[in-house]
């Protein structure tokens, strides 16, 4: 395991090197090693008793040190100390005959005592050590803590339950005296030992077993009251006790573990399930996923990334004085998240997933905004492809007509007839409208694209609006007006609704056959009002109808105008709370709706009065 203050720097901390896998951090748990170790030292102790003095209490202090040694380097830390103690017991019982007989003092047991510590402790350190350095170059995980599966409080209740049922059991048994024999008393203690298990795990067993075999050896093993065992049999049952006592608590303890591991997994699980909805209903910014972490698992969250030599604080979440450690996962070189004060439920894992999808969701961000970007630039091109389009056909045709008639009149060998001279001054005068026109429209078009439209909106009367928008227009006496005396005034800014009435009026007037007159009519519908510009040509296409409205869109390439009337007329009625659509005209033609909402009930202003 990592310290809980670690910060990486060069790797994601739970990514893993696939070409080498490292070592387990913390070592082998101890649930693995020591009925493995129990075993082995049971092993060596049976071996010297079949030799019967062959191998010698030096051989089987260098075989029990082997074994001790050995296991201490690869287990966890904690291990080495009940595999020093059995060691030792194995090494003062087995060296000489009679076996059995624990000599705890003398030359054997003192050499047996420093080789067997001394051994336990360095190989441990030196495991750790190992392992630290190893863990260094590659880095599978960081926990904040190791989950056992039972909690600090159990293990207590268990450590409890240890030393106050023991001797309670063995005054009992005690006192039933030769009701039971040393089978029956071996299974009770069994059964005593699997409960301290199951209330405090792994720790409070081994030490249970520990006190059950010494217990055991001293009450009920003959001769009684000495660590003597007359019975070599006896002391194989006492030392299959402690093997079998440890492995049955190393079963429950990893079951518990398993247990909690699963849980925690589900837990995970379902929180990544929530993130993933949390993302995929559309909430799938990085304040968004560290919200769902903080709103979660508490703490305060922040994703920092990398610019030059500082790193930046890009979101973050949770509140400011969150206290605990703080920890720090990078994905990236330039992107970490860095957390604080997270509930225990917060594990690596997990943690690296909310990073991971912190990041993902800054890269779609950014995507997104590169995308809007991209396509406002290329909208740019097109408005500028379109404009270098009408200022080379549409805005210099005008401006040519208009030259060649000044040049004629400014002509000093031609003499011009006062209906030429008209004629002449009428067609500057009607290039130089239709110029202002082109122009304005740009400007406004150009106004609604920077975004910069802003109305200033008024109780309106369009009788009084529509008769002004005519002036400039050809065949302006054309355009038929029908508006009822009580219609509502509506909530418009004059100027921009005399630019939209001017631009449909040019339309319908142009596309008009002779003889059908253009007309605008209005009603009211509820708390708006309803204004049609209805003509009577060809008509549009229903699938035109949208893409009439788009900048720089002619339906026939042969028409004057750059194809931004319609679309500043939508621009504008849109600026203004209303809506403009083009829809069919009985009996053929178009009709241009525009709704507008209808002033307050009861206010009667004139053309530009206030509200």
């Amino acid at each position: 395991m990592t310290p809980a203050g670690w910060r990486g720097t060069r790797a994601p901390l739970w990514r893993r090197d696939p070409l080498r896998r490292p070592p387990w951090r913390g070592g082998l748990p101890a649930p693995y090693v020591l009925p493995a170790g129990f075993a082995a030292l049971l092993a060596v102790g049976t071996v010297a008793a079949a030799l019967g003095g062959r191998l010698g209490a030096t051989g089987v202090l260098i075989a029990c040190a082997i074994v001790v040694g050995v296991l201490a380097a690869v287990a966890q830390p904690a291990a080495a100390v009940p595999l020093g103690i059995i060691g030792w017991l194995t090494v003062t019982g087995f060296s000489r005959p009679p076996y059995a007989d624990l000599h705890l003092t003398g030359l054997v047991a003192e050499r047996a005592a420093i080789t067997l510590t001394v051994t336990a402790l360095a190989c441990a350190m030196a495991g750790a050590t190992f392992r630290w350095s190893a863990g260094r170059a590659t880095l599978e995980a960081v926990e904040k803590r190791e989950q056992s599966g039972i909690s600090r409080r159990r293990q207590v209740a268990g450590a409890v339950l240890a030393v106050a049922g023991l001797p309670l059991l063995t005054m009992l048994l005690t006192a039933l005296g030769s009701h039971l024999n040393f089978t029956d008393e071996l299974l009770i203690y069994l059964v005593a030992v699997v409960a301290v298990t199951v209330v405090g795990g792994f720790w409070p067993a081994v030490f249970a077993a520990v006190a059950a075999c010494l217990l055991l050896n001293w009450y009920f093993t003959a001769p009684l009251h000495t660590l003597t065992i007359a019975e070599p049999r006896n002391l194989l049952a006492l030392v299959l006790f402690v093997t079998v006592a440890v492995a049955v608590s190393s079963v429950v303890h990893l079951a518990a573990r398993r247990e909690a591991d699963a849980a925690r997994s589900s837990k995970e699980t379902q929180s990544l399930l929530g993130l993933a909805q949390t993302v995929l209903g559309g909430a799938d910014t990085p304040g968004d996923v560290l919200d769902h972490l903080t709103v979660s698992h508490g703490g305060r969250a922040e994703l920092l990334e990398r610019v030059g030599a500082r790193w930046i604080k890009v979101a973050a979440s949770g509140a400011e004085d969150a206290e605990g450690t703080v920890l720090r996962f990078e994905v990236r070189p330039d992107l970490a998240l860095e957390v604080t004060g997270q509930a225990a439920s917060a594990t690596a894992s997990l943690l690296a997933g909310y990073t991971a999808q912190a990041v993902a969701a800054l890269d779609r961000a950014r995507l997104r905004t590169q995308a809007a970007q991209a396509e406002a630039l290329a909208e740019g091109d097109r408005m500028r492809t379109a404009l270098l389009r009408a200022v080379s056909h549409d805005l210099r045709t005008p401006l040519a007509s208009i030259k060649a008639s000044v040049s004629s009149l400014r002509q000093t060998d031609v003499h011009w007839s006062p209906d030429d001279e008209a004629e002449l001054l009428a067609n500057i005068e009607q290039n130089a409208d239709r110029l202002d026109a082109l122009v304005g429209n740009l400007l406004d078009m150009g106004r609604i694209q920077a975004g910069s439209l802003e109305p200033f909106l008024r109780a309106t009367a369009v009788d009084e609006v529509a008769p002004v928008a005519l002036r400039g227009l050809d065949d302006a006496d054309h355009m038929m007006i029908a508006v009822p005396d009580d219609l509502p005034l509506v909530r418009a800014d004059p100027g921009l609704l005399e630019r939209v009435f001017a631009n449909l009026f040019s339309n319908a007037l142009r596309h008009s056959p002779p003889g059908r007159h253009p007309l605008l009519r209005a009603r009211e519908d509820g708390t708006r009002v309803v204004i049609d510009v209805v003509d009577h040509g060809t008509g549009v296409p229903a699938e035109s109808k949208e893409r009439i409205f788009e900048p720089f869109a002619r339906l026939d390439a042969r028409s004057s105008g750059v194809g931004l009337g319609l679309a500043v007329a939508k621009g504008f009625a849109e600026a203004m709370g209303g809506t403009i659509v083009a829809v069919d005209t009985p009996g053929g033609g178009l009709t241009m709706r525009i709704t507008l909402p209808a002033a307050a009930s009861g206010v009667r202003a004139t053309l530009g009065a206030d509200l």
